[in-house]
């Protein structure tokens, strides 16, 4: 089988078991918060976790290559690049939503040692947890997947369906956000992704999980109620 039909299935195995991540964790970092829709998409995936699963994958390949000699070295080293890797790729899409489309998708600004608030020592030292979760948990289940894959190979049409879902989602989404861009710009702010959705999740009688921003009121006018409120709050702590 093809690298790139490979790394295909991963990434769309990587995108939605990511998403399924997120929306867990996110419940379980606000315990009795309303569920949001994580995540740029309006579907059930997250393309960094996409990405990331690709390169995790192509990592883990190297180990056969004993890059140190001394096996337990070379696993940490192993875990190592896979949390450099998956903290670069994170500040990349990082820092492009923040400084291209004035749009902050995840804030670690109230984390110690943070860069510009994309990423920090702590998400860091996760992502090399998590490198150690997929290598010795994962790995070898996605081996077994892609040996079933190269067998089933009809499978690849739903892949292909996936792709052309994540395109149509990925170009709705960036209307979204050019709309999020051009209220930034005007009012020279940088509008918080998740704060947005939560804002909306949280003044709409009806709410859709996967459409957030439908709502009977225009976009502009949650963003501007949402950055009042801010600002009033801001004033009573002065």
């Amino acid at each position: 089988m093809n690298l790139f039909l490979t790394l295909a299935f991963l990434f769309f195995v990587g995108s939605m078991a990511g998403w399924v991540l997120e929306l867990v964790y996110r419940n379980l970092a606000h315990p009795g918060g309303k569920w949001i829709n994580p995540g740029f998409c309006t579907g059930p995936y997250v393309p960094l976790y996409g990405f990331g699963l690709c390169t995790l994958f192509l990592l883990a390949m190297l180990e056969d290559h004993n890059l140190i000699a001394d096996p337990f070295w070379n696993q940490v080293g192993l875990f190592t690049m896979m949390a450099v890797a998956m903290t670069v790729i994170e500040y990349i899409a990082g820092i492009f939503c923040l400084k291209v489309l004035k749009v902050r998708l995840w804030d670690y600004s109230d984390q110690w040692g943070n860069l510009q608030g994309i990423i920090c020592p702590l998400f860091s030292f996760f992502w090399a947890v998590l490198g150690a979760v997929y290598y010795f948990l994962i790995h070898p289940h996605i081996l077994e997947a892609l040996e079933w894959l190269s067998n089933n190979l009809a499978f690849s049409f739903v892949i292909g369906l996936f792709f052309g879902v994540f395109s149509i989602d990925v170009a709705h989404s960036a209307q979204l956000v050019a709309k999020l861009r051009r209220f930034a710009a005007e009012n020279d702010v940088v509008v918080k992704y998740e704060s947005i959705k939560a804002h909306i999740r949280a003044s709409q009688k009806k709410y859709s999980f996967f459409r957030p921003f439908r709502t009977d009121r225009g976009l502009n006018e949650h963003l501007k109620e949402m950055y009042l409120s801010l600002e009033k709050r801001r004033r009573k702590r002065k």
